[in-house]
């Protein structure tokens, strides 16, 4: 699955305005699971051949799940301390860049040059430590999705097989990167499988204060705030 993470961790993590590094890449993808694939593919083998077609998305299914949810909660509070040690350390690269700016033309050339020095070796410190941040992050979000999905995959089969499914299609990146260009929602089955999964795990809904917004991005399916990057996984065939 590629979508970009309505994830939940940090968006700070991810855009502190010192460090020029792109958002979400292909390299987000979340790696596939192979022990969900063998699972669907011998269900998918038994089950009887339908011809309609459904659709899913996966990203939503995995975090509007009662576990995503908790799960990916769970490891935004984790990543806090990060995220704090992160802004810091770019607080401290912001000024002493404005120190060079009010004051540069007032140093000598040894203390300028200096000082120019600090703000480098700083400044690469920090897009490391970014960089590093964003990974650890980022494989962190794929264990919790990719676990999640292993379970979710036979339900998606199993369904499929016992509603005369012949066809179920991931719509979690839009056309033209996705596979679908319109679907209706009479053919979604997103809800079904979260409500189905939500049964068999006996993860309990999160309490949510009467007051919350619901999270951007959010469709049928309630899907978690989260960093910049978006999952994409591909039901197992």
């Amino acid at each position: 699955m590629t979508s970009k993470l309505a994830r939940v961790l940090i968006a700070a993590l991810f855009t502190l305005p010192a460090v020029a590094l792109a958002q979400a890449s292909s390299a987000d993808a979340l790696p596939a699971a192979p022990s969900a694939a063998n699972s669907a593919a011998s269900t998918a083998a038994a089950a009887p051949t339908g011809n309609k077609l459904g659709t899913i998305n996966i990203e939503q299914a995995i975090y509007g799940s009662n576990e995503g949810q908790r799960d990916f909660e769970a490891l935004s509070k984790k990543l806090e301390p990060k995220q704090t040690e992160l802004k810091n350390m770019n607080d401290e690269v912001e000024s002493l860049k404005k120190q060079l700016s009010t004051q540069g033309d007032k140093l000598t050339d040894d203390a300028r040059a200096n000082l120019v020095k600090q703000i480098e070796q700083k400044q690469k410190a920090l897009e490391r430590a970014v960089q590093d941040a964003r990974d650890d992050a980022q494989n962190q979000q794929n264990e919790i999705a990719q676990r999640i999905l292993q379970k979710m995959a036979p339900i998606i089969i199993k369904f499929a097989g016992d509603n005369a499914f012949g066809i179920i299609m991931d719509t979690s990146n839009p056309w033209p990167q996705g596979p679908v260009l319109w679907a209706g929602p009479s053919v979604d089955i997103t809800k079904t499988i979260v409500d189905t999964y939500n049964l068999q795990s006996g993860v309990p809904a999160p309490t949510r204060p009467a007051t919350a917004s619901k999270p951007a991005g959010a469709g049928a399916t309630a899907k978690p705030a989260a960093p910049a990057a978006k999952p994409q996984t591909t039901p197992a065939k």
